[in-house]
């Protein structure tokens, strides 16, 4: 029955050719913006680490409040609560990251030096982050340990540098040290770039920090801060450092601690460990307000920081309630087409088709306009986010639709047709057919 419906339904298409066209174009227009929107927001409220994410920790104590208890603690920690916190070694896999600007050249190129971004952090960095590397791998804890001067670099400073070949031992000088190069990143752009994200700067529409490319170059914490001393920026301070860019030793926030842990059991006992190290830290009179430590995963630090903005969070309810605009149109439509056709229902009702029969033949025409439609709207979706790619916006190139956004697409306008085709289509099958053929 399902194939001679569709005979039916294409039947008509073809006698109401206008109307037809106009239910298909409504459904298009409002999946195709309803699509175009909800894809961004997909994207940047994704989990940048699927199926580790739950696993992944940030830790905050709050060394800097003096007067009064704040409703947050602060985004970053200070450096003796960082470095607590890291040589305690309660978790699976542990590390602190900081990035800073530097100046740096590869001096076998003899290209001049430029200026590019650099993320100290530990060797648990890559394991914790699934980081995947083209060549070589990451430093050890022993590298760690000894302030190796070892350095891995992206993808696109290896392109810039080296022209793309294997550097992997080649020379990196980074001010006025020199690094050995023991990894060359595969491309590897996390949305968003969550392990330096703080201060919620997306909710002010500062999206640089959020969906920016990897640092240029990572090396061992200690390295980091050895070579770069004096050029670090601090988060916030009570007071100014008595040095700039020296922020070792004082209440200056700027380190970022994240933490892996394997099980549910480890997760609240780092939590508690958060909390007895934080009223000690009262104790020694360092620490004046004990209940902002907290543990927050990684999901919830994202959601805290606001990483999905107000105004596209607005954006995707205004283009579901644009969608639903055009479902109203499109129920219209159906009902005028399907009540043209009383004379034709009430021949078939009298002739013995049931209500149900009706009901699913009308159904299924509603259906079919609504794959037409999704067909068009997949490409009134794919020319939107062409659109959004082509603005100077930080995360345009990371914009695409992937498969199973592709599959939402036709669903999504399948649904709408089969809702937007259920009132009329009941109207139809409750037609009654003495009196339509006594019109006739």
């Amino acid at each position: 029955m399902f194939a001679y419906y569709l005979n039916l339904a294409v039947r008509s298409f073809r006698r109401n050719k206008v109307l037809t066209a106009l239910m298909v174009l409504s459904i298009a227009v409002g999946i195709g913006a309803a699509m175009t929107t909800l894809t961004v927001l997909h994207l940047l409220s994704g989990d940048p680490l699927p199926g580790r994410s739950q696993q992944i920790f940030y830790p905050q104590v709050d060394a800097l409040s003096i007067k009064q208890a704040q409703q947050n603690p602060p985004d970053m920690l200070d450096y003796t609560s960082a470095m607590d916190l890291w040589r305690a070694k309660r978790a699976d896999r542990q590390t602190l990251v900081n990035d800073s600007e530097v100046k740096l050249q590869a001096p076998e190129t003899g290209q001049p030096p430029l200026m590019a971004t650099m993320l100290s952090t530990h060797a648990d960095f890559f394991p914790m982050f699934q980081v995947p590397f083209a060549y070589g791998n990451g430093w050890s804890a022993e590298d760690d340990d000894r302030h190796a001067r070892v350095a891995v670099i992206s993808s696109d400073l290896n392109q810039r540098l080296f022209g793309g070949e294997n550097s992997v031992g080649r020379t990196l000088r980074i001010r006025d040290a020199d690094l050995r190069i023991v990894g060359v990143l595969k491309p590897w752009r996390p949305s968003p770039q969550f392990y330096t994200v703080a201060g919620g700067n997306y909710a002010q529409g500062d999206t640089a920090d959020f969906y920016r490319k990897s640092e240029d170059v990572m090396v061992p914490f200690r390295t980091g801060l050895d070579i770069n001393d004096g050029h670090f920026f601090q988060f916030t301070c009570n007071a100014p450092p008595p040095v700039p860019g020296h922020l070792q030793n004082t209440d200056c926030v700027w380190l970022q601690l994240w933490v892996q842990l394997d099980s549910a059991a480890k997760v609240a006992d780092y939590r508690r460990f958060v909390a007895d190290y934080a009223a000690q830290q009262k104790a020694l009179g360092r620490i004046r307000f004990p209940q902002n430590a907290r543990l927050l995963s990684l999901m919830e630090w994202l959601d805290y920081n606001h990483v999905v903005p107000r105004d596209a969070r607005l954006q995707g309810w205004l283009a579901l309630a644009f969608l639903a605009i055009c479902l109203f149109n499109t129920v219209g439509l159906l009902l005028a087409k399907f009540l043209r056709r009383g004379g034709k229902i009430g021949v078939r009702r009298a002739l013995g088709a049931s209500r149900r029969a009706i009901f699913a033949q009308c159904l299924t025409e509603a259906g079919l306009i609504g794959l037409l439609g999704g067909v068009l709207g997949l490409l009134l979706t794919l020319l939107g986010l062409g659109v959004i790619r082509s603005q100077p916006v930080e995360y345009a190139d990371l914009v695409r639709l992937d498969l199973p956004m592709f599959a939402a697409t036709f669903a999504l306008a399948i649904a709408a047709s089969l809702i937007a085709g259920v009132f009329p289509a009941s109207r139809a099958s409750r037609i009654a057919p003495a009196i339509q053929l006594k019109a006739q």
